[in-house]
């Protein structure tokens, strides 16, 4: 869960609970997805906006894949993978957020490697990526876009 006294929703929380609702495929044209990819994506309602606090990491469950979320601001949600590419343990949304330039960044909580959360880069030189998903915020819905797996 988030900070002390912080209520996650029955979506976001450290068990990683699997979400329940079938997945829904909509067209969102104004609105690209953060990275380039071929691949149709089908999005999935996560939590609520409010269930996610301000700069603070979550793990949600989506599709059977583990995602980390992160609320940067009143307004926007970034997320990646739960998994650490360098390591393989599922622990990003335990991140430091932070930022170098305009980048919001992630560093990993294991070993501070730090990625760029818009791009999934690893800043800190060749390492492996990070893989970040597509997320919009609908009537105060978090909505993240998954690849098939």
């Amino acid at each position: 869960m988030g900070a002390p006294g912080k209520r996650a929703g029955p979506n976001v929380d450290n068990d990683v609970p699997t979400h329940q609702e079938e997945p829904m495929t909509i067209t969102i044209p104004d609105l690209a997805p953060r990275t380039s990819t071929t691949e149709e994506l089908t999005w999935h309602d996560v939590c609520a906006l409010e269930d996610l606090e301000v700069q603070w990491g979550e793990a949600a469950r989506v599709a059977g894949r583990q995602v980390a979320l992160f609320r940067v601001d009143a307004a926007t949600v970034l997320a990646a993978d739960q998994r650490d590419p360098h390591t393989g343990a599922c622990v990003m949304a335990r991140g430091i957020l932070g930022s170098r330039g305009p980048a919001v960044t992630v560093a990993s909580p294991l070993h501070k490697e730090v990625y760029d959360l818009g791009t999934g880069l690893c800043l800190n030189g060749d390492g492996p990526a990070l893989p970040v998903h597509p997320v919009h915020v609908v009537e105060g819905r978090v909505l993240v876009g998954l690849a098939a797996a």
